[in-house]
């Protein structure tokens, strides 16, 4: 080999041993925060002040199948008294303009499902302290209802857009191709059984959002911030050696509520049955390691 061609050889063996050696140092990292979610239908079923609530006289309810959920924010909060806002935000989802008003981004929302891994971050991302409480701005619901048409018991798919506001350029709904294009207010609903879609939208303020800490910090009417408290609070020393994985329980507990034209508690939209409410119905949030 002449003098050029093992110059070249050196060359080529340093760059690329640096190359690897670049590469595993990014692969070392820290323990995480994880965060994932649930959705449990057995969990109480609250209002928007927190406390144990049944449905209302005159409507009806069911607890829907979850397959998919998504959130605009979540965030720690040490104290009852921590304001909307100012406490530990470990999650802000995209937003845009492009509808007009302010929106989540529905196109570059996350999402995740029941016992699924919606957010991973490194713990030394979070600041150190103690939270007893945490905050998730929900967005996006989408699950199985049980409705009832022509006299036969069928199921379908629901698509709830629970969050503040949304920009929605188009979705697919089992298949389905949803086009929207523009904002829709906390509400809108697209529900698909047996290739036949229809939409509409719940009243202004219906959708529940519990906050136990109604008195001491509220949040804005229509955000969908619901709170849950931490049984024996979350601890944050930034010198955790292994993950912390935060489990959010939702409760589904008859979360899709209706009136009631026929009184029969099956959901007829045929009969003019209208939905009031698609709000989840509690927050219960666990540690693990």
């Amino acid at each position: 080999m002449n003098t050029s061609r093992l110059i070249c050889a050196l060359v080529f063996l340093l760059v690329f041993s640096c190359s690897e050696d670049q590469d595993d140092t990014a692969q070392v990292t820290g323990p995480n925060l994880i965060i994932k979610l649930e959705f449990n239908p057995n969990q109480e079923r609250l209002g928007n002040l927190g406390q144990p609530v049944s449905v209302a006289d005159g409507n009806a309810a069911q607890s829907p199948t979850i397959n998919r959920m998504s959130a605009n924010y979540i965030e720690f909060a040490p104290l009852a008294t921590t304001a909307l806002g100012t406490g530990e935000i470990i999650f802000e989802g995209n937003e845009t303009n492009a509808g007009g008003d302010q929106a989540i981004d529905f196109q570059n929302a996350v999402f995740a499902g029941h016992n699924e891994t919606f957010l991973t971050l490194p713990l030394s991302t979070v600041s150190a302290g103690n939270y007893k409480w945490v905050r998730v701005s929900l967005a996006y619901q989408e699950g199985t209802i049980n409705v009832l048409v022509d006299n036969q018991d069928i199921s379908g798919t629901l698509a709830s857009f629970v969050g503040y506001n949304s920009y929605i350029t188009s979705f697919d709904l089992n298949g389905n191709t949803i086009a929207v294009n523009e904002n829709k207010a906390q509400g809108f609903w697209v529900f698909e059984a047996l290739g036949f879609t229809s939409q509409g939208q719940a009243p202004e303020g219906a959708t529940t959002v519990p906050n136990p800490l109604f008195n001491s910090s509220p949040i804005p009417q229509g955000s969908c911030v619901v709170t849950g408290e931490f049984q024996n609070g979350l601890s944050i020393s930034g010198a955790e050696t292994e993950d912390v994985v935060v489990t959010l329980s939702f409760s589904i507990n008859n979360s899709f509520e209706w009136i009631e034209v026929n009184s029969d508690g099956k959901y007829e939209p045929q009969a003019g049955e209208q939905v009031v409410d698609m709000g989840l119905r509690g927050l219960i949030p666990s540690i693990s390691n």
